[in-house]
């Protein structure tokens, strides 16, 4: 994915952009008409799909929307999800590059569906609120509606290595100069989460001495930790057991599908679904570790 694609415009860039007022732009933001997240008590915005979601307002605009998709999932990794396309024998491809990445390449058209885990742009509390909506809810009336289905809830926290022989204890043990972590790429939901839980601890992203290069999913980040190449990362409880490391709990989090309507109701989905509903899922959430699956299938938003 360009570079480009990822960059965050604030709050002023965008109503430069749309030639509107900064209050206007807020106003949006309220009515959840505006693809949008917040980090450090910041809101921000996503430049692709800001201008994505200009071009499905225009005459003519948002063909992307309506045109045939890929069958392929999108998104934020997610183990049993991962797990469960596979054994479902649904026929969707995986291409997991972040939650900010799997909204754009919906939004582009290119992916079924798109896995998804970022806060309420309104809250610290990332179960709480409308995980997820903020980003997917403007992008619903080019796409002829679409749904957030609820995919499960996941413990988020650090990952550290077997024993904990640096004795961390929570996120302030993170800034002490010879305690490295393995941050994911920041189109993730898991850096816009931890994000979060620093700047609500009044800590800062740049405090932390971090690997060179950032994990792409939940298992290179736990692979991190095994291999010794870093103290600690953030990442899902399931990374952790499925290699044997130990794992703090800080929080938990929705997350989330998204879908258009009319693909809901089309076979690849639908598959998927009723597979979800089987005792070999259960199972696997329960070996995985660090899943809550009661809700599975229900529909958190639709519009």
């Amino acid at each position: 994915m360009d570079p480009t694609s990822r960059e965050l415009m604030t709050t002023a860039e965008v109503a430069a952009l749309l030639r509107v007022k900064e209050r206007k732009v807020y106003d949006l933001v309220a009515a959840e008409a505006i693809p949008c997240t917040r980090v450090t008590g910041k809101l921000l915005f996503p430049r692709e799909l800001i201008e994505l979601w200009v071009t499905a307002g225009t005459r003519g605009g948002g063909a992307e929307f309506l045109a045939a998709r890929p069958p392929v999932a999108a998104g934020s990794h997610d183990p049993l999800l991962d797990w469960s396309l596979r054994e479902s024998g649904c026929g969707i491809a995986t291409l997991f590059d972040g939650s900010l990445d799997g909204v754009t390449r919906f939004a582009r058209g290119e992916a079924l569906i798109a896995g998804m885990h970022v806060p309420d742009p309104d809250t610290d509390d990332p179960e709480v609120g409308h995980p997820n909506r903020a980003l997917v809810a403007p992008l619903s009336t080019a796409a002829g509606g679409l749904v957030l289905i609820e995919w499960a809830r996941r413990t988020q926290g650090l990952i550290l290595p077997t024993g904990n022989p640096k004795a961390i204890a929570g996120l302030h043990d993170l800034i002490v100069a010879d305690r490295k972590i393995q941050l994911r790429q920041p189109n993730a939901g898991s850096y816009v989460l931890l994000e979060r839980l620093m700047a609500r601890d009044g800590l800062s992203m740049d405090q932390l001495m971090a690997t060179e290069t950032p994990a792409r999913d939940e298992t290179a980040a736990a692979q991190a930790v095994l291999d010794g190449r870093a103290d600690a990362a953030f990442g899902i409880e399931a990374a952790a057991r499925r290699m044997g490391l130990d794992f703090l709990p800080l929080a938990r989090e929705r997350y989330d599908l998204a879908i258009t309507r009319r693909d809901y109701f089309n076979e690849p989905f639908q598959k998927l679904i009723k597979f979800s509903s089987t005792p070999a899922l259960s199972q696997e959430a329960e070996r995985l570790g660090g899943y809550d699956i009661t809700g599975l299938g229900s529909v958190s938003y639709n519009g």
